[in-house]
């Protein structure tokens, strides 16, 4: 294979890690990308808009932005994004194509540091029933391709799809090539989550060992989580000499995810004594960006998920309880102050006003403009009428849930009446408002919330089959507010909705409808004129 070495040095956009820092590990965020690529995580641009903007406050190097080939409302978003972000790099996915190429480098050329990330599968599985392309064929196109990116940009990631799979003298060659054509950043990705730490590890040694000039790259690691060793293998990726973490928010990604930022920052945080690498990052934002991409994508965080999960820094036991009071460090490696958690548990109720709302606000890290704010405020009052204590975890689901609901719009609930008990039938009686026009309509079910879905179905009749309902309280006692996780299945489009209410059919209904809401987004990919099919 013959390719012409490129021998300039990275254009000003370079993204590298500090020569005189060697143990600066760059963050790489995908969740814009590979974490809505989850079934069901679907995001409407003001979502997408919302969680870069947190993602560039927070200090992520590089933000993958989204697929611009993949849809008009992929390329707008990374365009969007690409023109609002203050200090991270903005990437664009694309495939071993020029088309493709072309396309990113269109949606992230206004970035203030633009980079175009093009990949091509390289292991045997790969060559054979994905590309139909043999070694030599598959080493043409990575020529043509980086080279053609690195012509428009001069921040380029190149990627082997399925490296850990890759026989690893052929994997060598491919990112000889790569560099040769002009990639400044080479990641390395463990597609479908089957290397380990060892291995993870190794191929970066092996790379580093047998490529020349990849020491003047940056290195990047990105693993998926399918044998729950996502954090691990990437860290001991770092620790063999890659610079670069690629991950998501709450590891959220297809199948059983990525690599969680949270973890691996807080990891190197926490462990800088056996692991002497460090980011940039302000942790203190963590909490609110994972609330954030739940909601957007309606992918509830586990209980017990590590850093963001609602138990994370929750202690029960007799035993550790004491050790707590007495000295949190006992039983806390970390302070939950360290990822934005407030220290308070609860101070507000019924007799609250404006101003310790706005703090209790401040105090979670959610920024409001004056009139969400109000909105808001009104639904805290409401909230504080109908249940005595309101915890934290109380007024976030409340905020998550009215940014939902104004992200997802064309549908929205007038009114609820329902009717179940013994002896009689189950009812809903139910006002909908479609596009602004209010509509009314009854229906019997089993139970409360399927008579309630039934009215829904009335109205807009749809062929999605429900996959999942799933109830939580959000705090404790007969008062919590519970919150509802649906998930519909329509033509292969997988959505979920998620709505939280101190009554738990209307939090069903709300979280159905907005289930619906996404539904009807991503049937407007393919079909950007589509409207809501009413009952006639």
């Amino acid at each position: 294979m013959n390719t012409t070495d490129r021998t300039d040095t990275p254009g000003a956009n370079q993204t590298a890690v500090d020569a005189n820092d060697p143990n600066h590990v760059l963050i790489f965020d995908t969740t814009l990308r590979d974490g809505e690529q989850s079934p069901g995580a679907t995001m409407t641009l003001q979502e997408k808009l919302d969680i870069a903007a947190i993602l560039d406050q927070m200090g992520v190097d590089i933000i993958e932005a989204g697929f611009p080939i993949a849809s008009e409302g992929d390329f707008e978003a990374v365009s969007e994004i690409a023109r609002m972000a203050e200090r991270s790099v903005i990437c664009g996915l694309a495939r071993a194509a020029k088309g493709d190429i072309d396309r990113a480098w269109d949606a992230v050329r206004h970035a203030k540091k633009p980079r175009i990330h093009t990949f091509i599968g390289t292991s045997p599985l790969h060559r054979q029933h994905q590309l139909a392309m043999d070694r030599d064929q598959v080493l043409r196109k990575i020529e043509d391709t980086v080279s053609h990116a690195r012509a428009l940009c001069d921040n380029v990631q190149w990627s082997p799809m399925d490296a850990t799979r890759t026989e690893r003298d052929y994997l060598i060659e491919t990112v000889k090539v790569a560099i040769a054509a002009g990639a400044t950043t080479i990641n390395i990705p463990d597609t479908v989550g089957y290397t380990a730490p060892r291995e993870s590890a190794q191929i970066i040694r092996d790379l580093l060992e047998n490529v020349p000039g990849l020491d003047k790259c940056v290195i990047a690691t990105h693993c998926h989580n399918d044998l729950g060793m996502a954090t691990a293998n990437s860290l001991a990726a770092v620790e063999a000499g890659a610079r670069q973490i690629e991950c998501t928010i709450n590891g959220l990604g297809e199948r059983a995810g990525n690599t969680a930022l949270e973890e691996v920052v807080m990891a190197l945080r926490v462990r800088r004594d056996i692991m002497p690498y460090h980011t940039g990052l302000d942790t203190t934002k963590i909490m609110s960006a994972s609330r954030m991409v739940a909601t957007a994508s309606g992918f509830p965080v586990q209980f017990n998920k590590a850093i963001v999960g609602k138990n994370a820094f929750a202690h029960e036991s007799g035993i550790h309880q004491d050790g707590v009071l007495k000295n949190a460090e006992t039983f806390e490696i970390m302070k939950p102050e360290d990822v934005g958690l407030s220290a308070s548990a609860l101070v507000m109720g019924k007799h609250s006003g404006r101003a310790a709302f706005r703090a209790k606000l401040k105090d979670l890290g959610i920024d409001l403009g004056d009139n969400a704010f109000q909105e808001a405020f009104v639904r805290f009052k409401a909230l504080a009428d109908s249940k005595k204590d309101v915890y934290d975890e109380d007024i976030v689901a409340l905020i998550d849930d009215e940014r939902t609901s104004a992200a997802n719009d064309r549908i929205r609930i007038r009114s609820l009446r329902v009717v179940c008990g013994t002896g009689a039938p189950r009812s809903a009686e139910l006002t909908l408002a479609i596009d602004g026009v209010d509509h009314e309509v009854t229906a019997e079910g089993d139970g409360p919330v399927d008579a309630a879905f039934a009215a829904v179905n009335k109205l807009v009749p749809h062929e999605a089959v429900l996959k999942l309902y799933q109830v939580n309280a959000v705090m404790d006692g007969i008062d919590a507010q519970a919150t509802v996780s649906v998930k519909l299945e329509e033509d292969g489009r997988i959505v979920t909705g998620q709505a939280a209410d101190t009554d738990t059919v209307v939090a069903s209904t709300r979280a159905y409808v907005i289930a619906l809401n996404r539904l009807t987004l991503r049937r407007g990919k393919s079909a950007p004129n589509a409207t809501i099919s009413l009952a006639s």
